[in-house]
């Protein structure tokens, strides 16, 4: 860490105020943005502890100078952050990989405003909403807008000289129907802005407003009797009202709110942002971040969320969350729900950033397997502890039936996948009864005694498919074989899918969706299967070993080449006289027939 003199000294007269500090290097080029409720503890904080991220120490030992801006409130600390890093986009700190150019619906800045769908923001004067998730979306609103009203499609200068001068002439589109002639002045300007402003709640969702006019104009015609064009309006309102339907519909007690969720990797977080109006879900985003210090869930919300609420020109006062928060904003407050439709949003916005990330590991997968392998290895590495990559991981479990014919089965991974070449089975020689804990401890022995006097290379990581009794068994067997610190080990118990450490006396619980525990459950599925097996085999092969030594006339070859055959007593029992005599002839075949049938 740097012990620099300045740098002490910077850390001593740090404000115990909200800000955003910068960290530099000795050329003076930017590595760090960062937020604080306090900058004196949070800046204190990097120097006074052990960082045990290695990329955390890395930045450390770069910094030369650090910087800070003192501000009112966490928001404007938290706005001014996020201000900075698109700036200067240092390299320790989080970046979207969100690139892609979205649609925008744009309303132009002149008279007789156009209405219609953008990639470009150009600062004009014009108002612009968005951006959508999709073209398909954004072309359904405005074949919708379109639909309900006469909206001119043509780029005319429609000012009020040039009208009144007759500089224009109507097109095709005023003798369909679809445009009421503003350009020879046959419509007002005054009467095309309120359609621009029933737009402008359609596409902020505020549908009931727009429903709640155009039902007064429509009684308004029904009472001065002019009934077809109370009838046009009836109609206008009906398509908002299915477009509403069609919209997801959450709560009508639930307004104005934000929601926002995370689903991470150890590299890359994926936040979705869905906002609510009036009932209905506007706007759902989600964007994948790159994590460059293990940032927790809070940070990662701290950084996208005001980039989610400026895109989307949010003002709602709350934003629902998964869980608590450590911070809060004078513009909105942070709410965790615990059930009804609240909690049904967040739950909804997870499922969506799930999905997300999901279809990216597909095409990680697809595209680039080395990439997809080695992200599961890492995970399990974070999850259990290890100091390297587990490319070799092996798992034990044991078999027997009532005490009898004990066996243990050796499953091995490679690269997270099943090495079916190199599994191993193992009789129990030096145990009687049933003993798991000291089967357990004979296959351990076995197996990695071999490894080490044919100077194999020996696995990352073992599991145990047990609790803490067959792990410390298996334990006693690597100190025997002095492979104690040199591999790491953990017990699965099968019923909660309790992960045992050694010496630790509670389990921990690794969350049932992450693919560690998927990779585990799958070695110990693969060491039950493989193990039960073989241990049926050897009971069956026993059973008719004991019943067929009892028949007169059939020896030990005989005996093989029924085994060979029909694999158990009852295929032996069940089969023809024709397979029989085909399998070891005719005599033997009879002496065979005759016993079952005796």
């Amino acid at each position: 860490m740097p012990s620099k003199p300045e740098i002490q000294l910077k850390l001593k007269v740090l404000p115990d105020k909200p800000g955003i500090y910068q960290f530099y290097n000795k050329n003076g080029t930017i590595l760090y943005v960062g937020k604080a409720k306090s900058l004196k503890k949070r800046v204190s904080s990097y120097f006074n502890k052990n960082q045990e991220n290695g990329k955390t120490r890395i930045l450390v030992k770069q910094i030369a100078d650090i910087k800070y801006i003192v501000v009112d409130t966490e928001l404007d600390a938290l706005l001014l952050e996020n201000n900075l890093i698109k700036k200067y986009q240092p390299k320790y700190n989080i970046q979207l990989k969100d690139d892609k150019t979205y649609p925008w619906i744009c309303i132009k800045n002149e008279p007789f405003p156009r209405v219609f769908t953008t990639r470009r923001l150009i600062k004009d004067g014009s108002k612009y909403y968005g951006p959508y998730p999709s073209v398909k979306v954004v072309n359904t609103l405005i074949s919708l807008i379109r639909e309900i009203y006469p909206l001119r499609t043509c780029n005319l200068d429609l000012s009020p000289k040039k009208i009144e001068a007759g500089k224009h002439k109507v097109c095709l589109e005023y003798h369909l129907g679809n445009c009421k002639g503003g350009c020879e002045g046959h419509e007002s300007e005054e009467t095309y802005n309120q359609y621009i402003k029933d737009i402008e709640h359609i596409v902020k969702g505020n549908l009931g407003a727009v429903v709640k006019s155009l039902k007064g104009q429509m009684q308004v015609f029904a009472e001065n009797l002019q009934f077809e064009e109370a009838q046009n309006i009836k109609a206008k309102a009906e398509i908002i009202e299915r477009y509403k339907a069609k919209s997801t519909v959450v709560s009508p007690t639930i307004h104005e709110v934000d929601v926002i969720t995370v689903v991470q990797d150890p590299k890359t977080a994926y936040v979705n942002y869905l906002m609510i109006n009036n009932g209905a879900i506007v706007h759902g985003l989600t964007v994948e971040v790159s994590k460059k210090l293990d940032e927790t869930e809070e940070d990662i919300i701290g950084y996208v969320l005001p980039e989610m609420r400026e895109r989307f020109n949010s003002r709602s006062k709350e934003v629902l969350v998964e869980r608590e928060l450590g911070f809060g904003t004078d513009s909105f407050s942070y709410f965790m729900p615990h059930r009804g439709d609240k909690k049904a949003l967040v739950e909804l916005s997870k499922r969506n950033a799930k999905f997300f990330r999901m279809e990216k590991l597909k095409h990680e997968k697809i595209v680039n397997p080395e990439r997809h392998t080695e992200r599961i290895l890492e995970q399990i590495k974070k999850d259990f502890r290890l100091t390297e990559l587990p490319v070799h991981i092996e798992c034990f479990d044991n078999s027997n039936f009532q005490g009898t014919n004990a066996v243990s089965a050796c499953v091995v991974f490679r690269n997270a996948k099943p090495s079916k070449k190199d599994y191993r089975h193992f009789n129990i020689k030096t145990v009687e009864g049933p003993d798991d804990f000291a089967s357990m401890e004979e296959a351990v022995y076995r197996r990695y005694r071999r490894l080490k006097e044919e100077g194999q290379s020996l696995p990352q990581l073992i599991v145990i498919d047990g609790g803490k009794g067959q792990l410390s068994s298996a334990l006693k067997a690597l100190d025997d074989l002095e492979l104690r610190n040199k591999i790491a080990i953990v017990g699965i118990a099968k019923k909660l899918e309790e992960i045992f450490f050694p010496g630790d006396s509670l389990p921990i619980y690794i969350d049932k969706r992450s693919e560690s525990l998927k990779v585990i459950q799958h070695l110990r599925n693969e060491a039950h299967r493989f193990g039960i097996t073989h241990h049926r085999n050897k009971r069956s092969k026993g059973a008719l070993t004991s019943e067929l030594t009892q028949i007169k006339g059939i020896g030990e070859k005989t005996y093989e080449e029924l085994i060979k055959r029909f694999k158990s007593i009852q295929g032996v029992r069940k089969a023809s006289e024709k397979e029989l005599i085909d399998t070891i002839g005719k005599a033997k075949a009879q002496i065979v027939l005759d016993y079952f049938r005796g």
